[in-house]
């Protein structure tokens, strides 16, 4: 069984082949430079971590994939760029292959948004979603900060609309998701309660 994890972060378990597109992944794999880079620039990506993009293709054979999984990865890519890691894990994932995932609610955000009557709801919002900048980077330092990290949320989604672009994709059984509820034990040892807590979750499968 080939399990692939994309946007890993941190998360890369042994079990997993974990892929991320992060520019300081890519700076700590460099030969010979990458080992001085894993002590200067931050976060260290754990060994297991591979640079790899979903957005333009990731170095896996089509229909080679028995499960794909993401947590909080979606939200960071733009619509286009949604839209096309979609179609590479459908292209990646054997027929009846596994695809699930966690995000943020962008429902969740918004109800809470609603029943908030305090004067700064509107900010409190704003800096919950990552929508929003409280301030512009305008030094060196700071710009460099922002190209290297991937923070900020560029495409929110509640459950209608990843339903609406999985059927899209071309996923089957699309249903929504919570922490530990798979009928797959392979997402046990890569689901984190606190990143399902609250979240959209969703699975689904290729026919």
């Amino acid at each position: 069984m080939k399990k692939v994890n994309f946007g890993c972060g941190l998360m890369a378990p042994q079990s997993w082949v974990n892929y991320d597109a992060s520019p300081v992944l890519r700076v700590q794999r460099f030969p010979v430079f990458g080992s001085l880079a894993k002590s200067l620039v931050k976060p260290r990506f754990p060994d297991a971590a591979r640079f790899g993009d979903i957005a333009r293709g990731l170095p896996e054979a089509t229909e080679s994939v028995d499960f794909v999984y993401c947590s909080h990865i979606l939200e960071h890519l733009s619509l286009t760029d949604y839209r096309r890691a979609l179609k590479e894990v459908f292209r990646i994932l054997k027929r009846g292959g596994v695809f699930r995932g966690v995000l943020p609610d962008l429902d969740a955000d918004v109800r809470s948004y609603l029943a908030d009557p305090s004067a700064d709801a509107c900010s409190t919002f704003m800096r919950s979603s990552h929508l929003g900048l409280v301030r512009r980077p305008r030094d060196a330092i700071g710009r460099l900060r922002g190209l290297l990290g991937n923070s900020q949320h560029l495409w929110m989604w509640d459950y209608k609309g990843m339903e609406f672009e999985l059927e899209a994709s071309g996923f089957l059984e699309i249903r929504r998701a919570v922490f530990n509820d798979s009928a797959y034990p392979e997402f046990e040892d890569i689901e984190e309660f606190g990143r399902w807590d609250g979240c959209l979750g969703f699975e689904c499968r290729k026919g």
